[in-house]
């Protein structure tokens, strides 16, 4: 479990196998299905599979990916975040999804601010965020990392999708 950030009250991992049940739970929570889309992953086999075709694969290709969000004090998967270097577009993406509990509590803001730190620390020169038009509260989190609209794309999973954008 490679520890790639932390944070005042989080720590952020690398993925491995041993969090399938993690994903398992997480990518198929509602907001997860809405905003995100369906990825399939029904059985712990899938999630193990999504993780290693997903962000082990990343980490591996470009040496970043999404990561586990931890609560330092318990321990406790409450989310994911990182970057995604998808081939439709010419920047690395910031993405992060956490469990309902735990939303409201400025732990995904936390762990966005620490992913951006990481994308400076590896170079990265521009960071871009993908998101429904609908999801209200992952634009203000993206705008509050400093994030502008920049244009709308069509994608395979949806019709309309914003790209916002920032300079590191």
């Amino acid at each position: 479990m490679t520890l790639v950030a932390e944070t005042e009250r989080l720590r952020l991992h690398q993925f491995d196998a041993d969090d399938a049940a993690f994903i398992l739970q997480l990518v198929n929570e509602p907001a997860w299905l809405e905003f995100i889309g369906d990825k399939g992953v029904r059985t712990l086999d899938d999630a193990r599979a999504y993780i290693a075709n997903g962000p082990v694969a990343m980490y591996q290709r470009h040496g970043y990916g999404l990561y586990r969000v931890v609560l330092k004090d318990s321990g406790e998967s409450i989310g994911m975040c990182g970057l995604v270097r998808r081939d439709t577009l010419p920047d690395a993406d910031i993405g992060y999804a956490f469990l309902p509990p735990h939303w409201g509590r400025g732990y995904a803001e936390e762990a966005a601010r620490a992913t951006v730190d990481h994308a400076r620390r590896l170079g990265l020169p521009r960071l871009l965020a993908i998101v429904t038009p609908t999801n209200q509260r992952s634009i203000r989190l993206l705008e509050k990392l400093d994030l502008r609209f920049e244009r709308e794309i069509d994608t395979p999973t949806a019709a309309s999708t914003a790209v916002y954008a920032r300079d590191l």
